[in-house]
């Protein structure tokens, strides 16, 4: 079996790199679920798995058992001695390789939370600096156990010789990917947030606070209005114009023009404006509807996601424990001569 046949894993030592010593000076790999017993002894298909972890952790929602047992059967049954490992330790900042040993074992001493274990031979430890972009966001799977595919050549050509050379940033085509990843994924949470947590009512009243955090006065409308959920202005008393008269749809699949002109049919005067967000998008009759009226603004998820962004560290604490976001810097793809 050639190098390129054989499997190549990724592995984290919990989240806080607390099985560091373990691994390295045991020359192990191990993962916890220590409620879980002697995986050895469950039947070797993922069903068997998939009951234990529902009856050893009980507060586990069900939506995640399949994931948590499809792991612990792979360390178990799919992982074979001579398999690549791949483990990025927090504690040194290395990327350690090495190879499996020998097959699973049951052992509850020692290091009693990482009960499940493989012994290994550690080859190589290489700084995160000889790899791409790509291939460091790859091993940084928020899964405890995986496959490494996309980037793996990297970490086979580590076994294959001397250390391949870094590549330089300018020429790391990953940087781009990484970051529009990383961009997109946090996009998707915040949507799914929104979705799932501010159903109807509650999200006008998160869409109340946005706008106060973008400078305006805002207040929900009485229940017996359709088609306006939040009024908002620049004045103190809202009886200046422009006046601004919101609908807010939680759904997220399509708003039509139906949706969109009647809320437009609410304006009594030149001093008032429409203004529809949506979690979902909007049909194109919607958008051509929008071109036609100066007094008409129409938001959909991605742009709403966008003006959370830029407003988010004005948010009070219960929205942003609605919303939990940190500030990070993500790397920009690096200009050449030859791109410019």
């Amino acid at each position: 079996m050639t190098l390129n046949e054989i499997n190549l894993w990724g592995i984290h030592g919990g989240r806080t790199g607390d099985a560091d010593s373990l691994f390295l000076k045991k020359n192990c790999i191990a993962i916890g679920w220590a409620s879980m017993g002697d995986l050895g002894v469950l039947a070797a298909d993922r069903e068997a798995f998939k009951a234990k972890v529902a009856q050893a952790y009980p507060e586990k929602k069900p939506g995640a058992w399949p994931v948590n047992a499809g792991q612990l059967f792979r360390f178990v049954h799919e992982m074979k001695a001579g398999d690549i490992i791949v483990y990025p330790s927090k504690r040194d900042r290395q990327i350690h390789i090495g190879k499996v040993q020998g097959d699973y074992k049951y052992d509850p001493t020692g290091e009693t939370t990482y009960p499940n274990r493989r012994a290994v031979k550690w080859l190589h430890a290489v700084p995160r600096t000889n790899f791409t972009q790509g291939a460091l966001h790859e091993i940084g799977s928020a899964m405890s156990l995986f496959l490494v595919k996309n980037y793996a050549d990297e970490f086979r050509a580590v076994l294959e010789g001397p250390t391949a050379p870094v590549t330089p940033l300018a020429q790391d085509e990953s940087v781009a990917a990484v970051t529009e990843d990383i961009e997109e994924t946090t996009r998707d949470f915040v949507l799914k947030r929104l979705v799932q947590e501010l159903k109807g009512a509650p999200l006008e009243g998160f869409i109340v606070h946005l706008l106060e955090c973008m400078g305006y006065h805002a207040r929900l409308t009485r229940k017996n209005e359709p088609s306006v959920d939040v009024i908002a202005h620049k004045d103190h008393l809202g009886v200046e114009p422009p006046i601004i008269k919101v609908q807010v749809k939680s759904s997220d699949g399509v708003a039509t023009d139906k949706d969109v002109s009647a809320l437009y049919g609410k304006l009594s005067s030149d001093g008032e404006f429409g203004l529809f967000i949506t979690l979902g998008t909007f049909s194109p009759a919607s958008r051509n509807y929008e071109q036609s009226k100066s007094n008409l603004r129409l938001i959909d998820g991605d742009e709403l996601v966008q003006l959370i962004f830029q407003h988010y560290e004005h948010f009070d604490s219960r929205h942003k424990g609605l919303l939990p976001l940190r500030r990070v810097y993500v790397p920009e793809a690096i200009e050449t001569e030859d791109d410019q």
